[in-house]
């Protein structure tokens, strides 16, 4: 069987995956909590996560791989959010999530086999904490439940740090009720306006840490194949995470990976910057999902990612010429080689370089198929590239002639005529002694572009 190899964060290094169960492999990946729409950001490990769920199903057959993504449905942000307008918080958290669908879906996201709420889990939460307390490894005060940090020898070895370099820098909260400045709530008291469950230390809520060690013990076992998410959450989330699970008796997860995050031309996303925006702002710009998802898969996930307009250009011209060569193609087979790449730790970049190649030596078929395995197509070419109306090739070729007659006759207006139409149609030309090239953005209209040449 094709063998697939991973980096695993736990240890620092490449390992072959050795599913606990062939027939039923085992992944996990932390989800968006439901307050407001899914930054740019948020779509990464989404992307990464999805890739990574079609390559395990081809290798291992679409029945036997399991995948479970969470929505974080109670959470203080929900809250506020629910505080701020009015709106009870079963509405905003249903239409957030909605929202996240619909986006994601937009990106080429399968739809994941289990995407637990954690308000469904609260049973199996509070059963976690009570055995914990029991064997001593959390405590209650004054309604709050918290896990003793230092009790657990191996806290901290997932992130790198001690416990006593983590105090010094990192975000605790230092509050009267807990024993050690880094132990961790997992329980907490709730008043009459915020959402609360009953349990043994009175009517409270979960603390954010405690879901996803329940829900992924309850849908996967005690022990799982793959935990992924953001590299933001490998402290304190993941290593939280797996100091509950390892104190409750589970192994927990055997491979852990994270994907690093993202920038804005250059530039952490910020709202104080103006570059923050979120999936649906790029769709609503006319942005296809295919374009964000063939940016996103042009970085290697353990590597910081940058989204600039250029690339989103670049994209869509690459998606548009591969789409005209495809046109009419049959379904087809996946490539062997994009499927090597892949199973190198996600070499999403090499799989890329293979549709390059398979567009350059003319197998559409491998092409059209290998497109629809990564998710940048579905079943039919996608409406916006309109691939039967226009040729790219053939426009560089008639500017060029174009050009070149007006440096004969040293006479440009046809040229400037030739570019402002482009503009009009929403194309960037680009011209340089190597010639000229055309770059559709993402406002491209080809009927603007009609009777050309």
């Amino acid at each position: 069987m094709t063998e697939i190899t991973l980096y695993n964060t736990a240890i620092r290094a490449k390992e072959v995956l050795k599913p606990l169960d062939a027939t039923n492999v085992r992944m996990y990946v932390c989800g968006p909590t439901v307050y407001d729409r899914a930054h740019i950001g948020n779509a990464r490990p989404v992307i990464i996560f999805d890739v990574l769920f079609r390559l395990l199903r081809h290798v291992y057959g679409e029945d036997s791989v399991t995948y479970v993504r969470n929505f974080t449905d109670v959470d203080d942000k929900i809250n506020a959010r629910a505080a701020e307008s009015g709106r009870s918080i079963g509405d905003i958290t249903a239409e957030t999530t909605q929202w996240f669908l619909d986006d994601m879906g937009a990106v080429g996201a399968l739809e994941p086999t289990q995407m637990p709420r954690a308000t469904a889990y609260i049973p199996q939460m509070v059963a976690m904490i009570e055995t914990l307390i029991a064997d001593g490894y959390a405590y209650e005060k004054e309604g709050h439940v918290l896990f003793r940090v230092r009790k657990y020898e191996d806290y901290g070895k997932l992130s790198g740090r001690s416990v006593d370099d983590m105090i010094a820098g990192a975000r605790v909260e230092v509050a009267p009720y807990k024993e050690d400045p880094m132990d961790f709530v997992m329980w907490k008291p709730s008043d009459a306006a915020t959402p609360g469950w009953d349990s043994p230390w009175g009517r409270g809520r979960p603390g954010w840490h405690i879901e996803c060690s329940a829900m992924a013990e309850d849908l996967l076992g005690s022990e799982f194949d793959i935990h992924g998410g953001g590299n933001d959450l490998t402290f304190p989330h993941h290593e939280n995470e797996i100091a509950q699970s390892k104190c409750a008796g589970h192994g927990f997860a055997n491979i852990w990976m994270h994907n690093e995050m993202l920038q804005v031309e250059g530039k952490k996303m910020s709202k104080s910057l103006g570059n923050f925006f979120t999936v649906r702002d790029l769709l609503n710009q006319g942005i296809p999902g295919e374009v964000i998802r063939l940016v996103f898969l042009s970085t290697h996930y353990r590597k910081p990612m940058d989204w600039t307009a250029q690339k989103a250009a670049e994209a869509s011209k690459t998606l548009r010429k591969w789409y005209a060569q495809i046109d009419g193609e049959p379904n087809s087979a996946v490539s062997q080689d994009a499927i090597g790449a892949l199973t190198d730790d996600l070499n999403t970049a090499g799989a890329l370089a293979t549709l390059h190649t398979l567009a350059n030596t003319g197998e559409t078929a491998l092409l059209r198929g290998t497109l629809q395995f990564l998710g940048l197509m579905g079943d039919a070419v996608p409406t916006w590239a309109n691939a039967s109306e226009f040729d790219f090739m053939q426009w560089e070729a008639h500017f060029q002639a174009v050009r070149g007659a007006a440096m004969a006759a040293k006479d440009f207006g046809p040229v400037d005529a030739l570019k402002a139409m482009f503009a009009n149609a929403g194309v960037e030309v680009r011209m340089s002694k190597d010639g000229v090239e055309l770059v559709a953005g993402p406002d491209f209209d080809a009927s603007k572009l009609e009777g050309l040449t």
